[in-house]
């Protein structure tokens, strides 16, 4: 049998993140505090203290979704700022700095009262910088530091062996950094810090991290791809940012027992699945429908995108110290992602375990370690076609040219 066209959990997902944009949105115009946080940055301290904040990513991706990517960029190369440098990371700023428009996505993003984001380079800091230099918005960074030790089978020790896998040092630094964070919260927000409603959000986060790494590893194993990953990817991510609440944590569940009963009734994106394929990279924001274009034509099916395995293996960290766990959870998760052989080494697992016939590597402009995976996915007998372009900027791909190329690249598999 062939699956649903929508799950269930995404459509949840999206309409309870609108209903809470539009509440944030209300409470924001009437004066409550509101910061926008870099998605790689420690949300949870913000949940803990009851702030709202918004994900900078995440807004980027309304704007792309919106095809207004274009416009808010080249808004900023006209104050004579660069339009092609870390756009994901850039569009909010991009948007602020633009004139207000009656058609704004959602309405648009209140003027936060504060951004926050780990500097992962100087382009990084400066950009955040803007916020404060021209928008008066006060900056609060956080520094991003490196080991030199790294861990074997990093996802095997992440949720409990968090110590040994990260290093000491690494962790002492955040979370240091966290504690003098916290009065300067509580100066520009009003709001008050308590350390028991934050073991109480990691607890909640800790339970939704475990009910993704269900879904991720029943998706695994199924014998044909149940779910579109398109559905996949809301389904997951706006529950995750939103951890730490009772209804994320139920959202999580909710997915997996959808996924579940798919699994067990056989239902099948594609009834004839010939060919399973993996996507690296971020979400492709301006052309969602992208993944779902191969599906007749070709037998192929996404079966894997880095949002349910990073969701599965990136976030759990158990702890007596919910502060401490928290510095863990965040001060390496850059590398998970990017870092060889912290990401490569993952990212073969994930093929394997996804039995992947091909993977399709999204390489933005910034990539540092693409090569490396690159590299590493073909070592281990798994063919890869690498795009490049940014997720969100829909002016960098030429959509009919990248199905084209994609599709050539499908019948080309052995």
């Amino acid at each position: 049998m062939t699956g649903p066209q929508r799950l269930a959990a995404a459509g949840a997902a999206l309409s309870h993140q609108r209903e809470w944009f539009a509440g944030m949105r209300a409470e924001a115009e009437r004066g409550r505090p509101l910061a926008l946080v870099n998605a790689d940055a420690p949300q949870e301290i913000f949940r803990a203290m009851d702030v709202p904040y918004v994900v900078n990513q995440w807004w980027a991706s309304i704007i792309s979704a919106k095809r207004m990517s274009g416009r808010y960029l080249e808004a900023l190369r006209g104050r004579g700022l660069p339009d092609d440098i870390e756009q994901y990371s850039a569009l909010p700023l991009a948007e602020a700095l633009a004139p207000r428009a009656d058609d704004a996505p959602w309405g648009g993003l209140p003027r936060p009262s504060l951004v926050l984001a780990e500097c992962t380079g100087d382009s990084m800091r400066r950009m955040f910088g803007l916020w404060e230099s021209e928008l008066g918005v006060p900056f609060l960074p956080l520094e991003s530091a490196v080991g030199e030790n790294v861990p074997t089978e990093w996802w095997t020790l992440m949720r409990h062996d968090w110590e040994s896998a990260v290093g000491p040092a690494r962790i002492d630094l955040l979370e240091q950094e966290l504690r003098a964070l916290v009065p300067r919260l509580e100066e520009l927000t009003g709001a008050a810090y308590d350390p028991d409603r934050l073991a109480e959000v990691m607890a909640l986060s800790n339970e939704q991290a475990e009910w993704n790494r269900r879904t991720r590893d029943l998706l695994a194993r199924a014998p044909r791809c149940p779910v579109p990953v398109n559905d996949v990817i809301p389904a997951v991510m706006i529950p995750q940012w939103h951890r730490g609440t009772r209804w994320a944590t139920s959202a999580a569940e909710n997915l997996y027992r959808e996924v579940s009963d798919l699994v067990e009734k056989d239902h099948a994106v594609v009834g004839d699945e010939r060919r399973r394929l993996m996507w690296i990279g971020r979400g492709l924001w301006f052309d969602m429908n992208f993944y779902r274009s191969f599906e007749e034509s070709h037998g192929a099916v996404f079966v894997w995108s880095m949002y349910l395995a990073l969701a599965a293996d990136a976030y759990a960290r158990y702890g007596e110290d919910p502060l401490r766990a928290l510095a863990a959870r965040f001060c390496a998760f850059r590398d998970q992602m990017y870092t060889p052989p912290w990401s490569v080494e993952w990212y073969v697992k994930e093929a394997k375990e996804h039995r992947v016939d091909g993977v399709v590597h999204l390489i933005s402009p910034d990539s540092r370690s693409s090569w490396f995976t690159t590299h590493a996915l073909e070592a281990a007998g798994v063919p890869v076609l690498e795009i490049r372009a940014d997720n969100a900027d829909g002016r960098s791909l030429d959509p009919s040219a990248l199905h084209r190329q994609v599709a050539d690249w499908i019948r080309a598999l052995p």
